[in-house]
């Protein structure tokens, strides 16, 4: 299982997030956000190991300026939590690898899905909410048994030290990593290291 942590803003606190080798470490770059990275220097991402997808998360925003973020800090992967186009994910493919978000509630319809396939590399399915994620609510993941194509997708949305243990339950066949955000921080963009090792531990264990 894959783990993506999101929200960082803080360059010590990616310094030492670092340390536990996540998958992926994403970045928000929308400014309604409180984990808004605003003015963090590019040097703080330059330091991460390869082995770490660095991934911007962006909501409704132009292609220029996705570009420009994408060739300052050199991310490796755009995450789109808005009403991106299929068109819009893949002309992005030819750079970075590219997930698409949707919020799921009881009435998800995951046909909207299909035109997507192909486009995106993965999706991630997040709590819906009148925003665009960080609720740190869970959805109901019995509905992922409706999903049906072959993309790969991250679960994200109220995951805590306290249901961590739980997702790992969940035996969708497309089912490839999870992101970790609110419910691991001691205030917004700033995570608790010690309750993430203990997180990394039991998604990793076998």
């Amino acid at each position: 299982m894959k783990i993506k942590v999101c929200g960082m803003k803080q360059p010590d606190n990616i310094k030492a997030l670092a340390e536990l080798s996540p998958d992926y470490m994403g970045f928000i770059c929308y400014n309604l956000s409180s984990r808004y990275i605003a003015d963090l220097p590019a040097d703080a991402l330059s330091a991460l190991p390869q082995s770490i997808c660095k991934t911007a998360v962006f909501v409704n925003e132009d292609a220029d300026s996705i570009d420009a973020l994408i060739n300052q800090f050199r991310f490796d992967a755009v995450q789109l939590h808005g009403s991106e186009s299929p068109a819009f994910c893949q002309a992005l493919q030819d750079r970075v690898i590219v997930f698409k978000a949707f919020g799921v509630d009881d009435d998800f319809d995951f046909a909207q899905l299909n035109n997507y396939a192909g486009h995106v590399d993965y999706f991630m399915f997040d709590t819906k909410t009148i925003g665009h994620g960080g609720s740190g609510k869970t959805f109901n993941w019995d509905i992922l048994a409706k999903y049906k194509l072959d993309v790969p997708f991250f679960v994200c949305g109220g995951l805590s030290p306290e249901n961590i243990a739980s997702v790992k339950e969940i035996k969708h066949p497309a089912f490839y990593g999870v992101d970790l955000n609110s419910r691991f921080e001691i205030a917004p963009g700033l995570k608790n290291l010690d309750q993430l090792r203990n997180a990394f531990d039991i998604l990793r264990a076998n």
